[in-house]
């Protein structure tokens, strides 16, 4: 048994995030550790609400609410919506917390004595509409790199180029729209990545294995222009972690808090407290610090392409540079974009389905099927209601529900609600079996690689091989001249349902425990041995025919929905 620590790209808080947002971090995480567990690994999954920073001034702002209120609320929401989703966090954290309040003021002083903070005075823009400074996420423009009219002070989301806020064309105020902005003098920590440079550069060409979407994006923060820049990591903001070193007060940093880029990754480890504190686990130290026993843990992180800067480049370089025994990620699966119906999903102009609204309309297995047999991975991907329609219905309805569908229902107009004791299995059957043993072994392989599209195509092949045994068997027929070999032929369907069950549980968890509710099983062991596997359910076991699985989804459904989520007002 192994020891793996994974965690996805904790979500801003300002609001409910769309299906681009889910299946680009925390569904896939939680595809990857709910595998894990049923291969018997010891796993600790990890999210939670990135709460600090202009996101959550703005979006409190615009709700009338004071912010920590707002955070508090929106966790909520969130929480309530993961769920919903299946994702099975082991805790779902807060940025906000008191344990990364202290843990992110600890950090800054063991970076200060590294020699790694510097004071520096800058220029920052002022506003004189909005009677402050505004940090870079207070600014949007046009970036000068790729022409993205809503690039943002930090850094462009379309290219994903580092910027100052001076770098943008026709800078504007995100919290007023004001564009009479000035340059005054402010003082900001900042750490000095650059000179970790090397560090990190000879970490990032040791992760061989990494996606190239990782460390191309890694690479190019580090070696385009002038390469890897010292970064500030205070800001004038009321919201957020106090800026102090360790314990005690940071002279002339008062008023200021830390930059949310430097607090929400340390968020990670705190949420291990988190996790610990509220009872859940114990001993955190185990899984993050290689003195404590960290360094048998495997760490995995998954995040969308615009997050991979900070997790291969600054992150690392505040747990370098910090000099003490802290666990480093492993491995980064990270992902492109989802689009949607050929353009980008909208929350101001109600374009795209979001997560909530997902769950309002069809049940979460539907969406997460979809999701993962689509997961954006080598290219951006898109969703098109067409596709999903055909895809829903292909593969859940016609091919899986339908299985489960003919075999239940049969078994129980001829043999009873019983699995069936005659008859033995001939060399179709074993046929069949040594079809599912090569490939379950591939599904096997796709999964711990954590190639979500392949994983999900093998599956949908391994459902499909029940239906071509079936269809080609034909037990209804069968069943006139020979019902003992019919019998056979349904003893080893009724047991694939059971092992479609366990093999299906990471992709669709509430499906497969309807499975094992119906086939009244609670052996949801892994099939090693495929054939042993195919006995598991016993001549006379007695089972229960499910409801219908999957409704599809009709044309009617799919035009409504498609003009509901399409951003346009009528």
């Amino acid at each position: 048994m192994a020891r793996h620590l994974i965690t996805s790209a904790i979500p801003y808080i300002n609001g409910i995030k769309h299906l681009g947002n889910l299946v680009g971090s925390q569904l896939p995480a939680d595809l990857y550790a709910r595998y894990l567990r049923q291969r018997g690994h010891e796993v600790l999954f990890l999210c939670a609400t990135d709460e600090h920073g202009t996101p959550a001034e703005l979006a409190a702002a615009k709700a009338g609410k004071p912010v920590a209120d707002y955070c508090a609320e929106m966790h909520d929401v969130q929480a309530k919506i993961a769920d919903g989703f299946g994702l099975s966090f082991d805790h779902f954290g807060r940025s906000s917390s008191a344990q990364n309040h202290a843990l992110t003021q600890h950090f800054a002083g063991a970076l200060a004595s590294q020699g790694l903070i510097k004071e520096v005075s800058e220029t920052q823009i002022y506003s004189q509409a909005d009677g402050r400074f505004l940090p870079d996420r207070y600014i949007e423009g046009t970036c000068p790199n790729c022409g993205f009219e809503d690039a943002r002070g930090d850094q462009c989301d379309n290219c994903t180029k580092q910027l100052d806020p001076t770098d943008l064309i026709n800078p504007r105020s995100s919290v007023s729209g004001a564009t009479d902005l000035e340059e005054r003098e402010t003082k900001h920590l900042y750490l000095k990545q650059s000179n970790l440079r090397d560090d990190l550069q000879a970490w990032i060409n040791s992760k061989s294995d990494w996606p190239v979407l990782t460390t191309s994006i890694a690479n190019k923060w580090l070696n385009d222009g002038d390469g890897l820049q010292d970064r500030g990591i205070t800001r004038d903001l009321d919201w957020g972690i106090p800026v102090k070193n360790g314990t005690e007060d940071w002279p002339g940093m008062e008023g200021k808090v830390f930059y949310v880029w430097f607090d929400a990754p340390i968020e990670y480890i705190a949420c291990a407290q988190e996790w610990v504190d509220a009872g859940k686990g114990s001993d955190w130290e185990r899984w993050w610090r290689t003195d404590k026993g960290a360094d048998d843990v495997t760490y995995t992180q998954f995040m969308g392409k615009d997050n991979v800067p900070f997790h291969t480049l600054s992150f690392p370089a505040t747990i370098l540079g910090s000099g003490e025994p802290w666990k480093l990620v492993d491995y980064i699966k990270s992902f492109n974009y989802l689009n949607y119906e050929g353009g980008q999903f909208s929350t101001s102009r109600g374009r795209g389905v979001f997560m909530d609204q997902a769950l309002e309309i069809l049940p979460a297995d539907v969406w997460r099927w979809w999701l993962l047999s689509h997961a954006p991975e080598s290219s951006d991907a898109e969703f098109t209601w067409e596709n999903f329609q055909a895809a829903v219905n292909k593969d859940l309805s016609d091919v899986l529900g339908n299985f489960v569908s003919r075999v239940t229902k049969f078994c129980r107009s001829k043999f009873d609600e019983t699995v069936p004791s005659a008859g033995e299995y001939g060399p179709a059957e074993h046929a069949l079996i040594a079809d599912l043993t090569k490939r379950i072994r591939a599904y096997e392989s796709h999964m711990e690689a954590m190639d979500v599209r392949k994983s999900a195509a093998e599956l949908r092949a391994i459902w499909a091989a029940g239906n071509e045994y079936l269809q080609e068997a034909a037990p209804w027929s069968v069943f006139k001249e020979d019902p003992d070999r019919a019998a056979a032929q349904i003893r080893l369907a009724l047991n694939l349902i059971r092992l479609y069950a366990v093999l299906s549980a990471p992709f669709i968890p509430t499906t497969a425990a309807k499975l094992f509710v119906a086939m009244n099983t609670l052996d949801t062991s892994w099939p090693d041995d495929v054939a042993a596997a195919l006995g598991s359910l016993e001549a006379g076991h007695e089972f229960a025919v499910p409801d219908n699985l999957f409704a599809k989804i009709t044309d009617e459904e799919r035009a409504d929905w498609a003009a509901k989520f399409s951003g346009i007002r009528t």
